[in-house]
């Protein structure tokens, strides 16, 4: 597969109060090959969208190199923007006009002509056809976004956090649109904070944390490599002194973090003797749950930290 994305050494850097700087991006490096599904999976704050909008030529880097489609993104901006697509985490748009006549106005900046009841059908919205932005649903907005940006057939589609604020079903629905964009031959890159998302998404992940890529493989390669572990999880009403785990070979690894402790075993032989050793030093536990690997735990091993969905934006 051919590269269309290649990105060296990015750096970027914004200004602080008394001189200070913070940097966002910390020297990352990455490909991504034409048709595939490129993820890049950290928390919010991780730089996930800094990093998407230096390569949509949004925003300059620090410093570093990006090239698009063979394109240097800070010598050639508008030859990579007419070549690409992009939804944004958040977009506005023209009152008092309907999908159909934004679709043409977004067409229209393209010198082409959009295939408006292509596009709508495409995101499931062709009844809505006639309806305004403002009045569509959550998912619908997001799907429409996705349409519009769809409008000049671009080579790379770029997806910022896609599904966030969507319930359930909605962020499914929004899988398999992106599975079917991606089955027509567009290379997708997609921000997400949603472990599952990445997993049954891409081919391929970049899994990034304060600023730096950890690790890049396909999801299963990297569970598979990285968390060989079965994981056992629950929570107890006091803290717990690690050392009573020091007794139990069969516990590879200690996560402790009150009110909630993870285990790493490595057999499912081993989940009754951790109970008896919990009630013989009269430890209180409750929520306890098994699983095997998943992305989430190879994020675990890389960083130490458990993984958390709630911090502040980028």
């Amino acid at each position: 597969m051919d590269k269309v994305i290649e990105v060296q050494n990015l750096r970027k850097t914004y200004p602080l109060a008394k001189g200070k700087e913070l940097e966002a991006v910390k020297g990352i490096s990455f490909d991504a090959y034409e048709g595939e599904i490129f993820g890049i999976l950290g928390p919010n704050g991780a730089g996930k969208t800094t990093t998407l909008e230096i390569i949509e030529c949004l925003k300059p880097q620090t410093s570093g190199v990006v090239a698009v489609l063979g394109f240097d993104n800070l010598q050639f901006p508008d030859e990579i923007k007419k070549r690409i697509g992009m939804q944004l985490q958040s977009s506005q748009y023209l009152h008092h006009l309907s999908l159909s006549e934004l679709l043409d106005l977004f067409s229209s900046f393209y010198n082409q002509t959009a295939d408006r009841k292509a596009l709508l059908g495409l995101v499931g919205l062709t009844n809505k056809a006639d309806e305004e932005f403002a009045n569509l649903s959550g998912g619908q907005k997001q799907r429409f976004t996705i349409a519009s940006s769809l409008v000049h057939k671009p080579d790379i589609l770029f997806l910022d956090e896609p599904t966030t604020g969507l319930d359930p079903k909605a962020r499914r629905d929004m899988w398999q649109l992106i599975k079917k964009i991606n089955a027509d031959g567009i290379t997708i890159v997609i921000t997400t904070h949603y472990m599952e998302e990445a997993e049954f998404l891409c081919h391929r992940v970049a899994i990034m944390d304060q600023g730096r890529i950890l690790e890049i493989d396909e999801p299963k390669k990297l569970i598979d490599r990285l968390s060989d572990t079965t994981q056992v999880s629950f929570f107890t009403d006091g803290e717990v002194d690690q050392a009573v785990f020091a007794h139990l070979p069969e516990i590879k690894k200690v996560h402790a973090n009150h009110p909630k402790v993870i285990l790493e075993i490595s057999s499912l032989d081993h989940i009754s003797a951790i109970v008896n050793m919990l009630k013989q030093h009269n430890i209180t536990f409750y929520g306890f749950t098994v699983k095997t690997a998943t992305l989430e735990d190879v994020y675990l091993r890389l960083t130490g930290h458990e993984y958390e969905e709630g911090e502040s934006d980028e």
